[in-house]
């Protein structure tokens, strides 16, 4: 099985992975010279290293997020997680057009809600996931 999840992960970086990674990227550059907006960059960091290795890994909601974790989700929606969702969209449009990128474009349509609400929510290996309920 983790071959399979290399194997998947390389190809996903080499036809999506990385492009959309970069764009995380970018948010969190962005965030993080808005100063005030740093948490909302650490978050973007986190969801760019989800992006760029996805398989075998999934996320969870923290239990201790809060209200605070809702706002701040609120905020990125507006300003940067609908760009983000909207490029995993059309990501994924060209991927589920050809056979072989079928799971790729699953894959993009997958990190949607991320991208719309990353406060509040933690990635997790796929193991650990269904082993700890």
């Amino acid at each position: 099985m983790k071959l399979l999840q290399l194997i998947l992960n390389v190809l996903w970086v080499v036809f999506c992975g990385f492009w959309m990674a970069l764009g995380y990227l970018v948010a969190a550059l962005i965030c993080f010279v808005l100063i005030v907006t740093i948490p909302f960059g650490i978050a973007s960091l986190r969801i760019a290293g989800y992006v760029l290795w996805p398989f075998g890994r999934t996320t969870v909601e923290r239990p201790d997020a809060g209200a605070p974790s809702f706002v701040g989700n609120v905020i990125w929606l507006v300003f940067a997680g609908w760009w983000l969702a909207l490029g995993h969209l059309l990501t994924s449009i060209p991927l589920f057009v050809s056979v072989i990128g079928i799971p790729f474009g699953w894959a993009n349509l997958k990190l949607i809600p991320i991208s719309l609400m990353p406060l509040g929510r933690e990635v997790v290996p796929t193991d650990e996931r269904f082993g700890a309920r």
